[in-house]
């Protein structure tokens, strides 16, 4: 082969290699084009930028007098563009950083303005576009932030980036802090009424469009790339913030008075079945209470001897017995067992069944509903089943633990010793919730609603859903039944076992003792003994506007109910009789001299006012020459003064003495506490205006 043609032979084949080499590469240009280009491309996407989700505000909740349980407040995560339009030359960031960090040294105070300098040159040094300056930071420190050097630029300028967040608080902190809930991602089940109503609270999430930089750090791009989230709806709750205020007092202190392990109180509205205030303590370890388990809506045990109510209410309705009908509270032997039935504080022989009642004889309600049911027991448990205590409530809030109520179908069901034990509240499992709507259906004239949570849902102003009570059941027994068992529950606190801790010398209490022991855990009634104290009833009596339960267990100083549940109950009712004045009480009418409620001279309207609410009408007609009461029965005259005059404060408060001596002119110099007793400047006198006048307070 010549030379020339060996020479041609190579550069063809090296021409044909580039050729191939030149299509491969064409042909995988044009795969990637088009067979791989939308993958490609939407994993390029995601390298360089995102939408990321912005968290919607979560709607409000209220209480019933639109008091804020639970509400979202903006927070704010600052962070700084090092590159930043405006600090893009050196010169000038090296002039202005050092003032920066001075002011944000100066505000937190948690590093030094050197420190700060520092970490915002080292950012510099590594052109951090995303420098993080602190988190949490609340709206009113923003407006602030935004006024110091270099961040007062503005946004392109100064670099200043605020990623806003939100921090869910409760402004009353541990107040209904069970009923409320809370959101938690880590957690499945939904607790309370910010877990079971999330889908409106919660609102719909907005987009922000975030560009990767170096570091790995997603930084918003524009806010005009932003879908703005829409806030939740808020929920309107039953709860009264004054009323839960003096249930959880009452409750805690009870609780570390018998040296209990847990307890609960739950206040009911008795013809709406609103719950106006509910509180579960626990004992934690260290000796202190918190809310740590509902045991209110989800707290399962035998109610023991408040139960009784069920019991007596199935023979009266069935006229078994009345409630003169003579009974034995002697030690009771089940037939057919061993098994006996006594009472703790021993027995008072043969008394009637309204005595017996009242003095809650274990042995006299066990006898009386083994003896007229033992051959129809099924009959007895009908009534439960009438009155739907075997079912949940299906209530607003998450946690109902399902009751257990036995029947004759049941297999555990023994035919000796079930029906007695059932008698006076064993062998079941009933909650404090349901145990309180069974008497808030004797208060309510015999009509059982399921106890109501939240009234309504609003968004922006406007109701968007309303809630009433249903209807659990509509008669719960006859009219003559119901009479007789109110005044059964009547007398268990006028003369039975609530007369000691549980009377009131204002008004009418009615309700139950319950004492009961419960299970220990897997030990059951083997292990150590544990006792469930309870007092359920309702007040006013004769006009009743709340149903209430205490329930207090494992106390260790007593554990019986009249003296450990029995106090917190009387006080609640007492604190809730005087707070709320729409409660219709009995007119209190003072008659001839008697003396009037002390007050303090000021605005007469107003005293007037508050002795209308009450109900006061004292007969001064004494006071008048013509024997005729022109007072409407208040001895007492508006406080007049001639203009340019001191007024006469003698005898009135701080707020109005203060109001008419400011405005008739004058400074005033306040000494002591409670009502004036004297003035440096006599009433009536004339002193020039913006003369100092002293005012002493006994």
């Amino acid at each position: 082969m010549s030379i020339r043609t060996n020479i041609l032979l190579r550069v063809y084949l090296a021409f044909g290699l580039i050729l191939l080499f030149a299509a491969a590469v064409l042909f995988q240009l044009c795969r990637v084009q088009f067979a791989q280009g939308d993958k490609w491309k939407a994993m390029a996407k995601t390298m360089s930028t995102r939408y990321e989700t912005i968290e919607a505000a979560r709607g409000n909740i209220f209480s019933v007098d639109g008091s804020l349980l639970a509400t979202s407040v903006p927070e704010y995560e600052v962070r700084m563009d090092m590159l930043a339009g405006g600090i893009a030359d050196e010169k000038v960031f090296d002039e202005k950083i050092d003032s920066l960090a001075m002011k944000l040294s100066q505000v937190y105070g948690d590093k030094s303005a050197r420190e700060y300098s520092r970490i915002f040159r080292d950012a510099r040094s590594d052109s951090s576009r995303y420098q993080l300056v602190r988190r949490k930071v609340t709206y009113r420190e923003l407006k602030e932030l935004r006024k110091f050097p270099i961040f007062r630029m503005g946004k392109n300028k100064g670099g200043l980036i605020i990623v806003p967040q939100n921090k869910r608080i409760l402004p009353f902190r541990s107040l209904a802090a069970r009923t409320i809930g809370y959101k938690n991602d880590n957690v499945k089940n939904a607790v309370g009424l910010e877990g079971a109503y999330a889908s409106y609270i919660n609102g719909e999430s907005g987009k922000r469009l975030e560009q990767r930089i170096a570091g790995g750090v997603w930084k918003p791009v524009n806010e005009d790339d932003e879908i703005a989230p829409k806030e939740g709806a808020d929920i309107m709750s039953t709860i009264d913030i004054n009323f839960q205020d003096i249930a959880q007092t009452a409750l805690e202190k009870q609780l570390v008075k018998s040296d209990a392990d847990h307890g609960t109180v739950i206040l009911m509205e008795v013809a709406t079945g609103e719950i106006r205030a509910v509180a579960n303590y626990n004992r934690m370890p260290d000796g202190s209470f918190k809310e740590k388990f509902n045991y209110a809506i989800a707290g399962n045990q035998d109610p023991g001897s408040t139960f009784k109510v069920a019991s007596y209410m199935a023979l009266l309705d069935d006229k078994m017995v009345d409630t003169n009908y003579r009974v034995s509270t002697e030690n009771y032997k089940i037939p057919g067992n061993s098994h006996i039935i006594k009472d703790s504080h021993g027995s008072i022989g043969t008394v009637s069944v309204k005595k017996a009642f009242e003095e809650s004889s274990n042995a006299a309600v066990a006898s009386l509903v083994n003896k007229y049911y033992t051959n129809n027991q099924s009959k007895f448990t009908d009534h439960l089943y009438d009155w739907h205590l075997n079912e949940k409530f299906v209530l607003q809030i998450p946690g109902e633990a399902q009751p257990v109520v036995k029947n004759p179908k049941n297999k555990s069901w023994n035919k000796y010793m079930t029906l007695p034990q059932m008698a006076y509240g064993y062998e079941m499992q009933l909650t404090p919730l349901k145990m309180l709507a069974f008497y808030n259906g004797i208060a309510n004239n015999g009509k059982m609603v399921s106890p109501l949570f939240v009234k309504e849902i609003r968004r922006l102003g406007n109701t968007v859903e309303r809630f009433q009570a249903r209807t659990v059941t509509e008669k719960m027994c006859s009219d003559v039944t119901l009479k007789k068992m109110q005044e059964m529950l009547e007398g268990v606190v006028s003369e039975g076992t609530g007369k000691t801790n549980v009377k009131s010398t204002m008004f009418k209490i009615a309700g139950k003792t319950g004492t009961a022991q419960v299970a220990d855990g897997r030990n059951g009634y083997k292990g150590k003994k544990q006792y469930q104290s309870s007092f359920c009833g309702y007040f006013p009596a004769d006009h009743p506007k709340y149903s209430l339960i205490v329930v207090i267990n494992d106390p260790k100083n007593g554990y019986y109910a009249a003296s450990t549940a029995g106090p917190a109950f009387k006080e609640i009712c007492e604190k809730v009789y005087a707070s709320d004045m729409k409660i219709e009480r009995a007119p209190l009418t003072l008659v001839g001299n008697t003396t009037l409620p002390k007050y303090k001279q000021g605005n007469i309207k107003a005293l007037k006012k508050v002795y209308d609410k009450l109900g006061v009408k004292p007969l001064y007609a004494s006071i008048n020459n013509n024997g005729i009461d022109t007072s409407s029965g208040i001895p007492a005259e508006e406080n007049k003064y001639k203009t340019g005059t001191v007024p006469n404060v003698t005898g009135m408060g701080l707020s109005d003495a203060l109001f008419a001596l400011g405005n008739a002119g004058y400074k005033v110099k306040v000494m002591g506490s409670g009502s004036v007793e004297k003035q440096s400047v006599t009433g009536g006198s004339q002193i020039p205006k913006g003369s100092k006048i002293t005012i002493e307070l006994q």
